[in-house]
């Protein structure tokens, strides 16, 4: 079976979970206990807060660890908007900029805000590749304006924002920056200091580490509310006894990636490339959603009108391949993707969509041949289903 959702989740790496496997053994003492045991925790714990800093570009104490994507956006949104709100004269805060295509962890944290908290909020538009233009942020920056928060890379179409830029935008007019990097670790650069921003989200599960880890990286300058209270820990951003196993899993799945990015970005936007080209000259119905160029080189996402997403799928894993219809968090949704609707495509065409993810080991033997391989199962997977409709 050909695993191509790697959007979705990456299998752990062996490397991670040699790692962690200390932890969650001989290992396994409390890191804010003073005792042998506490500190040799507490030890594993730093180090691995320090790993994941370098690669972020981020000091050590920027660093807080959560259990994911999803919490680290929501403390990263939630977060830095309450505190700015209570620290601005008279509350003035009260201003939001995201965009239409961001993963629901962030737009369903930014609707919290505006319906129980009275923030108002501006979706910058997009355009028909999913690419936002500096521009229009440029205009929606108010006064108020408590944080701007958006995805480096899109979890559906692979679509990448010119994140330097408008972090530039941002950044002149002193409102805090947070990007949504889930998708991006593994593929592009993630350092704060070369984006320009102040905030950064990761989750483990996309670069070989377990689910149910993941980091937020703010500036020591950015006040932030903790969602979670209790003891203090993370130095009081994050309370809970914290995972030494997961940190550790996390900060070497992604030492590991980081190293290894550079070479396999390379190779695999070859490969799909070459996968992307066949698909598209095989069958008339495709259609490739997201930026041609600034795209994640493991994406490749197409709508086939005509046909039923859904159909597709199950007529490619009956030809030993899986992939996906979107993001994963939407899963079991009878709902078009948000993200293409956003983008222009009609309702009943996004239904259609298809999405491949490949890792980052895909091509390495004969790579242009195995994604022409690939892209004539994908086009007998949609001839079938086309077929029998």
């Amino acid at each position: 079976m050909l695993y191509l959702d790697n959007a979705a989740t990456t299998p752990v790496r062996r490397e991670a979970l040699e790692a962690m496997i200390p932890y969650l053994t001989t290992e396994f003492g409390n890191p804010s206990s003073h005792h042998t045991f506490g500190e040799r925790a507490a030890a594993a714990l730093a180090d691995a807060r320090g790993t994941v800093a370098r690669i972020l570009g981020m000091r050590s104490s920027d660093v807080v660890f959560t259990s994911g994507g999803t919490e680290a956006n929501n403390l990263a949104v939630k977060g830095i908007t309450i505190a700015a709100h209570l620290s601005r004269h008279a509350g003035s805060a009260r201003h939001i900029i995201t965009t239409p295509i961001e993963h629901e962890s962030i737009l369903e944290s930014v609707d919290y805000l505006r319906r129980v908290h009275g923030f108002t909020v501006t979706e910058l538009p997009v355009d028909a590749v999913g690419r936002v233009d500096p521009g229009d942020l440029e205009t929606a920056l108010r006064d108020e304006t408590a944080l701007v928060t958006l995805g480096y890379a899109n979890n559906e179409i692979g679509t990448i924002q010119d994140v330097p830029a408008l972090a530039a935008i941002a950044r002149a007019r002193r409102v805090p920056i947070h990007v949504d990097a889930v998708q991006a670790a593994g593929w592009l650069d993630l350092s704060a200091t070369t984006l320009g921003v102040d905030a950064i989200s990761i989750a483990g599960h996309k670069v070989g580490a377990p689910p149910g880890t993941g980091a937020l990286a703010v500036r020591g300058r950015v006040p932030l509310e903790p969602l979670l209270h209790g003891g203090g820990q993370e130095r009081g951003r994050r309370s809970g006894t914290e995972s030494v196993a997961g940190a550790v899993a996390l900060a070497t799945a992604l030492a590991l990636a980081d190293a290894e990015r550079a070479e396999a970005s390379a190779r695999v936007a070859g490969f799909r490339d070459v996968f992307v080209a066949k698909v598209l000259d095989a069958i008339p119905a495709a259609r490739l959603t997201g930026d041609l160029v600034h795209r994640l080189p493991g994406t490749a996402s197409f709508t086939f009108a005509g046909t039923s997403g859904e159909a597709v799928l199950l007529e490619l894993e009956r030809r030993g391949i899986v992939s996906s219809s979107g993001s994963a968090c939407a899963a079991g949704s009878d709902e078009p993707s948000h993200v293409l609707l956003a983008i222009g495509i009609p309702g009943e065409v996004a239904q259609t969509s298809v999405r491949f993810t490949f890792s980052a080991r895909i091509g390495t033997t004969d790579g242009a041949a195995d994604a022409r391989t690939l892209g004539e199962a994908v086009a007998a997977s949609v001839a079938a289903v086309q077929s029998a409709a």
